[in-house]
This record gives C-alpha cells, structure tokens and sequence, in this order.
C-alpha cells in the first residue's frame, strides 16, 4: 500500500476528532440533532484548521442512517462513501481553478437532480476566487436553494468574498490552534504512527506548524523521514545579532541559511517573525500558538531588543522584502538592511536618542552643580572699578582632599590658585559676560561706524527760556569708554526749572535715539517725584515710553533719588521748530538699521570721504607711481 501523508491520514471524521474548534463543532451538532440545519454556510479561518474537514462531517451528518446527538456513526454506508470520496451525496468544487460564470451555471443545473441520500452537499472552497460573474450567477440560487441542497463556502479570506454571498449565509470562524493542545495531539500521532521523534522535534514541528493542524503534520512527516534540518534557528540568530549590535554575526546568519538551502526571502520572513512573537511578547500579549520553549525565547529576545529597536527592524526587514522582488540579488538589500539594524553608534533608534539625551541631561546637571557650589562671578555695580580678571579663573571651595592654606596676619591679597584649566562652553559665556559688565558703558556720542559726530545743543523749551550750552568736543576714537561720574548728593528738590534745566544737561549724555525722540516734547508739570512729561500725540507718547527708562534713569542719578517719568498727551506740546540757518537740503538716506525719524537732523552727518567714481583714477590710488599707457592703434587691422 502506498504511503499515505499524515494530515490525510489522521484527517478528522467526526465531530468529537475536530482539536480546537469547539465553538463551532457545538453549533453544528446542535443544529443537526434539532433539524434546524442552515442552507448555506461559510466556513473561514487560517490554512490547516480543519474548514473542509468540518464540512465533510457536517455532509455525514445530514445523511447518517445511525446519527446520534448531532454525531455520524461511520460506519453506515453514506458515512463509508463520503469517508472515501465516493458519494454521490457530497460535491466539492475548487473555486480557484473554477471561478467561471460556466462553471458555476454548470453547478447550478444539476443542483435540482435528487442523490440518494437525504441532503445534497456543495462544498466550495476559495470561494473568493470567484470572478464577478460567477458571484452573481451564484447569488439566486444560494439564496433560495432546493429543500434538499446545502451549500458550505470555504474561505482564507472572508473580507474578499462580497457582502451579498455572505449575509446568506452562516458564518463560522475557524482559529488557530493553542500550541499545547496540537502538541498533545501532535504526540498522539506519533504514539498512533510508531514514529521515532525526540522532544526537540516536537519543538521543532509545533514552532513550524503555527497553530495550523495540516501544517504541523506536514511539518512531523518531515521530522520522521530526515530528522529537524539544519539552519531552523536563522530567525532566532539574526535577531540576537541586532540586539547585541554585531554585525559579523548577523551577516555569518545569512550565509549559514544560504547554506541550509533557504532563500533570502526566507530568511527574511523567518526573521519577521521572529521578531514579531519577540514585539507581541514585549506587549505583554498571550502567545498561546507557540509552544513553551519558543514563547521564553520570545520573552527573551524582548527583553533583549526591548519595543522600539523590534519596530524599527520590523519597519525596515518588512521593507526589505518588498525592495527584494525587484533587487537584482535579494541577498544584498538583507544584508545592508541588517549592518544598518546592527550599526553600534550614530543610529536613529529611539532607545539610543533616549540614552544620550540621558547622559547629556546628567552632565548639565552635574555642571549646574558644580557651578552652584563654586564662586559666582558678581554682577559689576555702577561706578566702582573693574575687578582685575574676576571671570577668567573661579576658584573651587576646598575639600577634604585640597585643604585651604593656613591664613597670615597679612590680608589675603592674591591667593594662591591651580592652574588655568581648559575652561567648556558655559566658562567661557560666562567670563565674556563679566568682562561686559566690568566695562563702562560706550559714550552713547560715538557713531556707529567708529567715526566722532558732533553734537547739538538742545534747542530751547518755548515756556521756560534757557541759554543754549556749548557744543561739547568728541572724544578721540580710541576712548571707548568715558570717566565715571561720582553719583551727588540731593542738589535741591524736583521742580519744573530743575528738571528742564536737568533735561538740557542730561539728555545730550543719552543716545541719539532718546534725544530726538524726547526733543519732540516738553516738561509739563512736577507732582513729587513725578515728572509730566508732554508729547503731541499718541504715537510720540509711545515712542518716548520705549526708552523712557533711560531718561528715568538718568534723572534719578541727577537728582539722588528715584525719579518716576510719567509721559502724556498735550496737543498743545510740540518742539519748537527747528533754525532754517541749520536746515540741510532734503537727501536720499540710506538704511541704518534705525528708524528714520531717529536719525536726527542731517546736518550732524559727518561728510564722506572723496570717492573716485573713474575706474583709472581708483587704479591709479591704489598704485601709487603707476602711470597709464594708451592703448596702441593697431594700422594693420
């Protein structure tokens, strides 16, 4: 006798033999026994968990001469005929390779001749590969078959078949199944089959099955013929390989499944999958199709590689085996996919950004530590002098293990320090922004481009007449700085004369864009220590209050004490108009970066050097002693 496969040969025959489909064999039996059987089913669910079985036994059933609760006998003459494909009761037809508007009119036509037994059975599998035609040549008679015609759809793929099929029919959902029920089972066959497998097999033969039941059998018949093959534990290496970052070893895999004769898809898929069980582990979610030795492994791998390197290589694999159908040699896109997977520094894995930033964030707070328990550089106070070197080396407080030198009875002038470590960024801002500080202010006299400006005198307040004070010189340019003034005492209390007369001194000390922008008004009143200030309109009120703390400032450190400038609006108050003596003709101005109206009058703009506008004539400034040649007149030409 011929050798028979596994899978067929232990193919279920009964309701009880069906592993892992409880949900379903209960409804049928219950459905047979009362007679309230339905004329259409369809049966969905993975490869190898028993969708056709189940619908061969539901066919004994309905034709049992000796049924009992639902249950064939199998031994009657219907049950025989089915068992071995021989009755004329049951008719099964592959709608993959007969998706035909024919071939379902052909099915049609013979579906009102009677068959000796009592219910005639259409079992359809794939029935998604039928052609649209087909589907609607099937629909009538699906829907109202003859009393004596039932009609069980198989599919892998139920969302493809059309919705008009299936709400005529009864659907049943078909699970894989756990891994401990199919392996006792699995051990079952063997103890049945005389079959010599070790425990390692069985392993094997489970993790290969997949929860599928025809699967696994395949998988044990292979086992039983030539032993586990070599190479079955490629997925498993190269996910190891990722997570310890080792390159060689990922790319050693490879070749060693090469070897073992898989493809470089499969390899591939085998890898997926792996890391796929290892990513649902992380999860937390059941796993109940795989056995107990690949679940821990599973667990371990996850710990391992932990959530985002496993969606990372699942992304970038996953793609890989799309890149692959086309790549001329699929080995090359899995090989540099995997040295990017395996890269030890410079990747995007979220878990590396999350440790960097981890260390980084630690050594700025190990900074701001130390900074916090050293010597603070102070802020320079206005008119005392500059501290010599203050920011350019901090000296650490003592500890136990640098103990402080013994003091004199001299005063500790320059003690004594380390010498000048390389100082990080942070030092370095830090001593710039001390040396800015120790320094006194620019004269706010100085023009932008380096070159002196003079300056005016403050025209006069129309209410209160005052004599005009004397153009001041400008400083040479090499004084950056002007001499500190001593901060007096009270001079005599705030009173409109004081004021005006402190505004025509002290506001040619300011910058140029707080003396026109408040030589547009004019003192108004003195209530205590406020000072009204009175400008023509809204939109002049608002310029003078963006720099009336300077104005503020300078009146305070007049008069020795706090001066609160309050500026409004009066109609009334305008600049006295400017002298025509001293009014320049109007000229295009270039852009300085300041509002035009803070420029001031045109005529403090020192004049420019002169400029040749010849080309020659710059040449020849440029190159002092050069004379120029006239071109010579070429008579031939």
């Amino acid at each position: 006798m011929a050798h028979q496969s596994l899978y067929r040969r232990y193919r279920s025959q009964k309701f009880s033999e069906l592993r892992g489909q409880s949900h379903v064999t209960s409804a049928l039996r219950t459905a047979v026994a009362e007679g309230r059987h339905g004329h259409a089913y369809l049966f969905s669910g993975p490869r190898g968990t028993g969708k056709t079985s189940t619908a061969r036994i539901l066919a004994k059933a309905l034709n049992c001469l000796n049924v009992t609760d639902g249950e064939p006998c199998g031994e009657c003459d219907s049950c025989i005929a089915i068992e071995h494909g021989k009755s004329f009761d049951l008719h099964e037809l592959d709608a993959a390779s007969h998706n035909k508007v024919d071939d379902i009119r052909d099915l049609i036509s013979k579906v009102h001749l009677g068959s000796p037994g009592r219910t005639k059975v259409y079992i359809l599998d794939e029935v998604h590969m039928l052609s649209p035609g087909a589907e609607n040549a099937l629909l009538k008679t699906l829907e109202e078959p003859p009393e004596h015609v039932v009609f069980v759809l198989a599919t892998t793929e139920p969302h493809k078949v059309v919705p008009t099929i299936r709400s005529r029919t009864q659907h049943f959902e078909f699970h894989l199944l756990p891994a401990d029920e199919l392996a006792e089972h699995v051990r079952w066959v063997i103890s049945d089959a005389n079959l010599d497998v070790e425990d390692d097999a069985i392993d094997y033969v489970l993790q290969q099955g997949g929860g599928s039941a025809r699967d696994t059998l395949s998988a044990l018949d292979l086992v039983a013929a030539g032993g586990v093959p070599a190479g079955t534990d490629v997925g498993v290496t190269i996910t190891r390989a990722i997570g310890n970052r080792d390159p060689q070893a990922a790319i050693a895999a490879v070749q060693d499944g090469l070897t073992a004769g898989h493809e470089p898809r499969i390899i591939g898929e085998i890898t997926v999958e792996v890391l796929r069980n290892a990513f649902l582990a992380a999860m937390g979610i059941p796993l109940p199709q795989l056995n107990d030795r690949t679940q821990a492994t599973s667990a371990e791998l996850a710990a391992e590689l932990g959530p985002p390197t496993l969606t990372r290589s699942l992304e970038a694999i996953g793609q890989t085996l799309v890149e692959m159908r086309q790549a001329p040699d699929p080995r090359v896109p899995l090989e540099v996919t995997l040295l990017r997977l395996c890269r030890s520094a410079g990747g995007t894995d979220t878990a590396d950004l999350i440790d960097r930033i981890t260390a980084l964030e630690g050594a700025v707070a190990a900074l701001n530590a130390q900074l916090e328990s050293g010597l603070a550089p102070q802020p320079a106070r206005a008119g005392a002098p500059p501290a010599a070197d203050t920011a350019a080396t901090v000296t650490p407080p003592p500890t136990a293990a640098s103990p402080s030198p013994p003091s004199s009875g001299a005063p500790d002038t320059a003690p004594p320090t380390d010498p000048p470590q390389k100082a990080g960024p942070a030092s370095e801002a830090r001593t710039k922004l001390e040396e800015t500080t120790t320094k006194a202010p620019p004269s706010p006299r100085t023009r932008r481009q380096g070159s002196p400006r003079t300056t005016r005198p403050a025209p006069d307040e129309p209410s209160v007449p005052r004599p005009q004070p004397e153009p001041t010189p400008e400083p040479a340019p090499a004084a950056e700085t002007q001499p500190t003034e001593t901060k007096p005492a009270l001079r005599s209390e705030l009173t409109e004369a004081a004021v005006r007369d402190a505004f025509n001194t002290r506001l040619e000390h300011l910058s140029q864009k707080v003396r026109v922008r408040f030589k547009g008004g004019q003192v108004d009143s003195v209530e205590g220590s406020t000072v009204n200030f009175a400008v023509p309109n809204a939109i002049h009120r608002d310029r003078c209050a963006d720099v009336g703390h300077e104005v503020e400032a300078a009146l305070s450190d007049h008069f020795g004490q706090a001066v609160t400038l309050q500026i409004v609006v009066d109609s009334n108050a305008s600049a006295p108009a400017p002298d025509p003596a001293r009014a320049a003709p109007a000229a295009t101005k270039t852009p300085t970066g300041d509002a035009d109206e803070d420029i001031g009058p045109v005529e403090d703009l020192a004049d420019a050097t002169e400029q040749s506008a010849n080309g020659i004539d710059r040449l020849t400034e440029a190159f002092p002693g050069s004379t120029v040649v006239e071109a010579a007149t070429d008579q031939h030409h």
